[in-house]
């Protein structure tokens, strides 16, 4: 073999080399339930994993459907709604859960011209192929204002607890705190589609950060983006114990000062009394993903971990396996380019190696990627960019290989 040949031959083992760095070959591609043009993916995973996600079919008509994910792979689509006078955004979007075969999910609906004035439309099915029930709001005012960012969990026997920002208070719409302050609600949503309980969480939070919620075992915590009259923008939770919630408190000061929304909300899962919180900061000019453990249901945190800095884009994500570790999913730059990755961290902050779970388009459009547990692995979901169209991939890694 002569020089050249040779030279040909270690180009390409270094090319191959450089290529399956980039993308871990622990990851497993799914092939997703998806046509045509799709984005927004949503995963839930509790006594059943599902994946809903929005279809945009022509001009402004959007069509609402989901999945179920059964034996290492996707069922067929169901279609849930289909409208024209939708708000789709890459930062809100719909999401689905299920309790004892319930299922709940909810869109966002235009309620007059202003850019932001849109409602929380919910629908309920008993479980079965195109069951879905009429669709009813979510909140109680009548104000032409923003109304989004939700969280839904299965809640009681076969109830719902949700949380999501609302913009009663601002008034108008066209723009972000026109004439007042973003809030924070919850409230209950019933097996017949009553919503019950409904209250103030926050009188005053960023505007469109996502929201967060879990299940301890001493009831439900939200985690969101507060906004101090000073303008500090940190994560903050709410605990609702004994029928009361309580006042909202930092899951750690950064102190973060930010004129505007960062649009870049936290997540948060729990296992009984273990509460992992995961959010994004650029306090003291530094981007920084950071998690944060509690073993009391959120009353106090350990130490915040850094997870990635520097060079840190956010959109994050974190799914406890077991009571003393947890998977986390950011999106960050490496070697010039946009990467969505995967760590697994235990309660004492000992972090495992990084997956580069894929590669990611650099703008909005690619959203906000999801993790879920299931079974012995972790599974993912995100927005794939090419050609000016969006699909959605899924992909699977298995819990040994972290």
């Amino acid at each position: 073999m002569n020089k050249f040949l040779i030279l040909v031959c270690v180009l390409m083992l270094f090319l191959g080399c450089v290529k399956n760095k980039e993308i871990d070959p622990t990851v497993q591609i799914i092939t997703a339930p998806t046509e045509g043009n799709s984005a927004q993916p949503f995963l839930f995973s509790n006594e059943r994993t599902l994946m809903s996600w929005i279809e945009n079919e022509k001009d402004s008509l959007y069509t609402l459907k989901y999945a179920e994910f059964l034996n290492e792979k996707w069922d067929s689509a169901r279609t849930i709604v289909t409208g024209t006078n939708w708000f789709v955004n890459w930062a809100d979007f719909p999401a689905i859960a299920e309790n004892n075969s319930l299922l709940l999910t909810h869109f966002l609906q235009m309620s007059a011209e202003g850019t932001y004035t849109y409602d929380i439309r919910m629908k309920l099915s008993a479980g079965t192929r195109n069951s879905w029930r009429d669709d009813f709001l979510l909140h109680d005012d009548k104000t032409k204002s923003e109304h989004g960012f939700v969280t839904m969990l299965p809640y009681r026997e076969t109830s719902f607890f949700a949380t999501w920002l609302d913009g009663r208070n601002t008034v108008g719409g066209e723009k972000h705190g026109a004439n007042g302050a973003m809030t924070l609600r919850a409230a209950e949503v019933t097996s017949n589609g009553i919503v019950i309980d409904e209250l103030e969480l926050d009188a005053k939070t960023c505007d469109c950060c996502q929201t967060g919620a879990a299940i301890t075992k001493n009831g439900p915590v939200v985690v969101y983006r507060d906004r101090s009259d000073d303008e500090i923008r940190d994560i903050y939770i709410t605990r609702k114990v004994d029928s009361i919630w309580s006042k909202p408190k930092p899951v750690f000061s950064d102190n973060w000062k930010i004129a505007g929304c960062p649009v870049n909300g936290p997540r948060v899962d729990a296992i009984d009394n273990i509460l992992g919180v995961i959010w994004y900061t650029g306090a003291n000019e530094v981007p920084r993903v950071k998690l944060a453990f509690s073993k009391n249901s959120g009353v106090t945190f350990n130490e915040p971990i850094v997870i990635d800095e520097v060079l840190t884009i956010g959109r994050v994500d974190v799914a406890l396996i077991d009571k003393n570790n947890a998977i986390v999913s950011w999106i960050t730059s490496q070697d010039f380019k946009t990467v969505l990755k995967a760590m697994k961290v235990n309660l004492e902050g000992e972090k495992g190696k990084e997956i580069v779970v894929s590669e990611m388009n650099p703008s909005r459009a690619s959203g906000f990627p999801q993790l879920e547990i299931v079974n012995n692995s972790a599974l993912f979901a995100w927005t794939t960019i090419l050609n000016d169209r969006s699909t959605i991939t899924t992909a699977t890694i298995s819990l040994t290989d972290f």
